[in-house]
């Protein structure tokens, strides 16, 4: 960064979250991860790094997606080393959307919300299993190894299966991106848009609270200006759309890759709604419970879709944005191909 950019980014107020201290408090957070004797850890953390590209090379073939791209291994990480990235990634994908802060409150609030997402980070940090991040160091495959080790054993499953399940899941992900290049600025452009908003208008809305509470489905409602709830029906489409791809690939790609399939879908499913009430409380205020309904509905979609038109048919998903479902097509797969592939 330039000493021009600096000097005006300074004159323009600070960031709204303080990213370094985000990282540090999820790094003081983070759990430790089962206990795995060396060789075993060893074998799982090698295996992971071949599969993530023998992975790779199944859903392109199941999906016709990015034919003739380099194959590139996965990162496997443990959970300190996916919490970091994790940081990293919020931190390029935010950057420039959220308002800035000015005055001497402003440290202050980006403090604040810095503890508050490093506390988030911490907590996922044990539950994911993988992820791709489009949005830093050119795009990272990551691989947490202690997790994907920890639910094989709680699923009591092939850890060969189990582990090849997973790369198919994230590699599928990471084709999405690499193969649709329009994807990832136009993911990145919705965030911005949303982001950049959220200080809109909030204040009229708030001097009719009394009526507002009565009538709105929640203070998400509440606080939505009708611009803010296009763009965040249009995200929730899009991030649906993509973990039900997915979710649908790393099953059709079948018993061939993954002789125990049938019965690790069935176990996952199960644990994904289990976890005591804390647990759960948990996972619903920080949205995990809505991304596991996100799972099942763009699963359904897709192989609605696919059932009807075939891969080739479903593929016109990534034509441009415009070709993209919308929520209510998510839950109505038909009208999407009336509109679509009439």
């Amino acid at each position: 960064m330039s000493a021009a950019t600096q000097d005006h980014r300074a004159g323009a107020g600070s960031d709204p979250v303080d990213w370094e201290l985000a990282a540090a408090t999820a790094a003081r957070l983070v759990r430790p991860g089962p206990v795995v004797p060396r060789a075993e850890a060893d074998l799982a953390v090698g295996r992971l790094r071949e599969q993530a590209i023998d992975a790779e090379v199944h859903v392109r073939e199941l999906t016709g997606l990015g034919l003739g791209l380099p194959l590139r291994a996965g990162e496997v990480v443990d959970r300190p080393g996916w919490a970091r990235a994790a940081v990293q990634g919020l931190a390029a994908l935010t950057d420039g959307a959220l308002p800035r802060q000015s005055g001497a409150w402003g440290g202050v609030l980006a403090g604040t919300a810095g503890v508050q997402a490093g506390v988030v980070v911490a907590f996922l940090s044990g539950r994911v299993l993988g992820q791709y991040d489009p949005f830093s160091h050119g795009g990272r495959l990551l691989l947490v190894a202690p997790n994907i080790v920890g639910a094989q054993r709680a699923l009591d499953v092939p850890g060969v299966d189990f582990s090849m399940w997973v790369c198919l899941h994230e590699g599928t992900h990471r084709l999405q991106f690499t193969a649709v290049p329009w994807l990832g600025e136009h993911f990145a452009g919705l965030v911005a848009t949303l982001l950049g908003s959220m200080d809109d208008g909030v204040a009229p809305r708030l001097r009719d609270l009394p009526r507002r509470l009565r009538e709105a489905g929640g203070f998400v409602d509440l606080l939505q200006s009708p611009v803010q709830r296009d763009v965040l029906d249009r995200l929730i489409a899009l991030s649906t759309l993509l973990e039900g791809h997915a979710d649908h690939v790393m099953d059709a790609v079948g018993p061939d890759v993954v002789p125990s399939v049938a019965v690790i879908r069935e176990r996952f499913t199960a644990r994904r709604k289990g976890g005591g009430v804390l647990d759960r409380i948990l996972r619903t205020l920080l949205g995990v419970e809505a991304k596991v309904r996100q799972y099942a509905e763009g699963a359904a979609f897709t192989r609605h879709v696919v059932g009807q038109a075939g891969m080739s048919g479903f593929n016109a998903v990534w034509t441009g944005p415009e070709t993209l479902p919308t929520r209510a097509e998510i839950a109505d797969p038909a009208a999407w191909l009336r509109r679509v592939a009439p």
